[in-house]
């Protein structure tokens, strides 16, 4: 009976109207034929259909040329956006199979590019190392399209096919000519039903994409080629890098030292068990690293074996040199994997003939015999390049030891302050609690000012609003040394306050707020506060920003009273709007207000406008590309001068009102 009464209990938690039909059969199920599933849901293929999404699918044809390079038939790529927005790669590489496929009775063409899961990676004979593997193909590509164009340029004959509306043949592959030549053309227009939020490429970001293509596949000339506009407008760069991946640290290093870093690219490249190991590190006098790993040419985001195997013979080799060389005395501790990457760029690229992902997103290798394979090859190069090169061994010896010296001066003062009677677990002083213990409900808002923090205490909802004042600008995090950060007051409460640890040791499912929210005025102040925390996050909580934790408020910038009502403005735009709205006389009765600071609001107009959330606007801060973001963080925040003038120089031409 209780049973009964429970299964009873359940089936209404759901409400009738939002049920699904009782009479679910056969009828129910649908046979999606060809490429329907994938623009049924193209979300499963894509991930999204957002400007990320769109440029996707540039990413998937890319990489098919991409791999005719590492099958060692390509030397040359180029991809061009042409006016209409419609995407074109070109490549020299063998071309596509164009006789028949006995399993589809069609052309490889025509067959690769309407199957899903069809072609030459499958196959060890055609690619040795492919990453197209990872994603979901051409076809896929096709499927989403308005339109996408084939020419093949194989055994002396131009072959052609156009397909329509979703991957639909107008008309099987056609022979158009001769050549003596041979490679792939691909031209595709993106579907604007499917990509609703934009169909307009963003060209920096393919520019930047296949920068690091070439960076990865030395020796490979890549062409990228903006057409749109006036042809006064259009913009053509190549890149090619002979050096690889040195060629790549020295890139991303080059706003990390004032002169000429000092530090050499130590460089290794070996094979062991079919897997082709390619690594190169530098050290810099910054405090933060910056380790990317690849496998097969795919940006592995969430590390994995390769990852491993690096960071263990890094430390393992350092270690066993700074004892060997008496760097370290033999009472002194090991030096930690954090001592040894501090101040690290490093690169590790692996090519692996069957690569094994974790998780939906395929951001982790996980191959278990890459650990050793790469532990093996980069630890003994390491150790002969510590061993032939004394004095620039010596450099990166006391790099590591003043990282060390930093992080045990660190934990001296934390175990002092305990031995005081102040509990890390305690709470600051400053911090206004909530009262709720459902951290998935809990908001922290980080208030620029006293003022402003005062208002938001007497205007929060008590019960899952915290409210964290801040005294004046935190540290710049990017500029200063670890034992500085973590002395700085401000800091300090904000990782108490926060409760997940920092750094390495962060665990994100400790925070004590799933909503943490930078509230700051809107001038140039307040974004100068806003970009510093942002910083301090990305460095020492990153999952924060990964996971989607971190918000900006966006309190408004004018307030338009007319008679008893008032109006709420968050920007130039949505004032205008409502004096349009008024009419001209109505308009003219208008009182204006411009905050200067969130402190000019009181608690009930703080509540209203900023904090109240069936009413409030907030921005979610998300990462796309984690390498792009710490290229940014580190020109804007970083030691480089010049580089920060010359980003200002470029972009000042976009700044309307610099207070917005």
């Amino acid at each position: 009976m209780e049973n009964e009464e429970l299964e009873k209990e359940t089936r209404n938690l759901i409400p009738d109207e939002e049920k699904s039909k009782a009479d679910y059969t056969a009828n129910d199920i649908q046979v999606l034929e060809g490429l329907e599933a994938v623009r049924k849901r193209p979300g499963m293929y894509i991930g999204t259909t957002s400007s990320t999404g769109l440029h996707h699918c540039v990413w998937e044809i890319v990489d098919n040329a991409i791999d005719e390079a590492l099958a060692g038939y390509c030397d040359t790529i180029h991809v061009t956006i042409n006016d209409g927005n419609t995407i074109t790669v070109k490549d020299n590489g063998r071309g596509i199979p164009v006789d028949i496929v006995s399993k589809s009775g069609k052309s490889a063409v025509e067959t690769v590019y309407t199957i899903l899961h069809a072609g030459g990676k499958f196959s060890e004979n055609a690619y040795k190392v492919s990453g197209g593997l990872h994603g979901v193909g051409a076809s896929v590509v096709n499927a989403l399209s308005e339109w996408l164009e084939v020419t093949v340029h194989k055994d002396g004959g131009i072959y052609y096919i156009k397909f329509v509306n979703g991957g639909h043949t107008v008309e099987p592959l056609k022979r158009i000519g001769d050549c003596t030549d041979s490679g792939t053309i691909v031209t595709f227009k993106p579907d604007a039903t499917i990509f609703t939020d934009t169909v307009v490429y963003d060209y920096s970001v393919i520019r930047d994409r296949i920068r690091q293509m070439a960076f990865l596949n030395k020796g490979v000339r890549f062409f990228v080629n903006d057409e749109r506009g006036p042809e006064e407008d259009h913009v053509h760069e190549e890149f090619c890098y002979e050096g690889g991946l040195k060629e790549y640290v020295t890139y991303l290093n080059r706003n990390k030292e004032s002169t000429e870093n000092p530090y050499d690219v130590i460089y290794c490249e070996d094979k062991q068990d079919n897997i082709k190991v390619e690594i190169a590190m530098q050290y810099n006098d910054s405090y933060t690293s910056m380790i990317y790993s690849f496998c097969n040419n795919i940006n592995t985001a969430d590390g994995g074996t390769h990852e491993e195997g690096f960071r263990l013979a890094l430390t393992r080799v350092i270690n066993k040199y700074a004892r060997a060389n008496k760097f370290l005395k033999d009472n002194d501790e090991s030096l930690t994997q954090d001592d040894c990457k501090e101040g690290l760029t490093a690169i590790i690229s692996i090519k692996h003939p069957n690569p094994q992902y974790e998780g939906q997103t395929k951001g982790k290798l996980g191959n278990s015999e890459v650990r050793a394979v790469v532990s093996n090859i980069f630890g003994e190069q390491l150790e002969r390049y510590l061993n032939e090169n004394p004095r620039s061994a010596k450099m990166i010896m006391a790099k590591v030891t003043l990282a060390a010296n930093a992080r045990i001066a660190a934990r001296k003062a934390r175990e002092t302050t305990r031995k005081n009677g102040i509990e890390v677990t305690s709470l600051p002083g400053k911090l206004a609690d909530c009262s709720s213990k459902d951290v998935s409900q809990c908001e922290l808002y980080i208030v620029e000012g006293n003022s402003a923090g005062g208002s938001a205490k007497s205007g929060r909802n008590r019960e899952y609003q915290a409210i964290l004042p801040l005294r004046g600008k935190i540290l710049n995090v990017e500029k200063a040394q670890t034992k500085r950060i973590f002395a700085n007051a401000e800091i300090g409460n904000m990782i108490i306050a926060i409760g997940g640890g920092y750094g390495n040791e962060f665990d994100v499912s400790k925070i004590r707020y799933h909503k943490i929210i930078i509230m700051t005025d809107a001038d140039v102040d307040g974004s100068h506060i806003r970009i510093l925390l942002l910083t301090f996050f990305y460095r020492f909580m990153k999952p924060l920003v990964e996971q989607g934790y971190i918000y900006i408020a966006q309190p408004p910038l004018y307030k338009a009273s007319r008679g008893n009502k008032d109006y709420y403005c968050y920007n130039d735009e949505q004032l205008n709007q409502l004096r349009a709205k008024l009419g001209p006389t109505a308009s003219k009765q208008l009182k204006i207000q411009r905050y200067k600071g969130l402190g000019e609001m009181n608690p009930q107009q703080l509540w209203e406008t900023t904090m109240d959330p069936d009413k409030r606007k907030m921005l979610r801060v998300t990462i796309d590309d984690a390498m792009e973001a710490d290229k940014v963080f580190d020109e804007l925040m970083g030691e480089d001068v010049l580089c920060r003038k010359e980003f200002i120089r470029e972009n000042a031409k976009f700044v309307n009102n610099l207070d917005i």
